[in-house]
């Protein structure tokens, strides 16, 4: 089984897909996944992360058959 990630808004146009799949073993924390998957790239100040649809910190743990969501926070007028 594996943990299934999502990318939102700019950061889906930046990384240039809406989601990915990471192997269990291959991630523990959300900071880890992210690592993982950016090629390399900081996250973006003020990112707010979910798993399983609750707010959730970088160092928060994953576990399979999680899913874990990257978006930027919204502005709006």
């Amino acid at each position: 089984m594996s943990i299934r990630v999502k990318y939102f808004a700019a950061l889906r146009e930046q990384l240039g897909r809406a989601e990915d799949a990471v192997p269990a073993p291959q991630a523990r924390t959300v900071a880890e996944i992210w690592a993982q998957l950016s090629a390399g790239r900081p996250l973006p100040a003020n990112t707010l992360v979910a798993i399983n649809m609750e707010y959730a910190r970088l160092d928060s743990a994953v576990r399979e058959g999680d899913e874990v969501a990257f978006f930027p926070p919204v502005t709006g007028g």
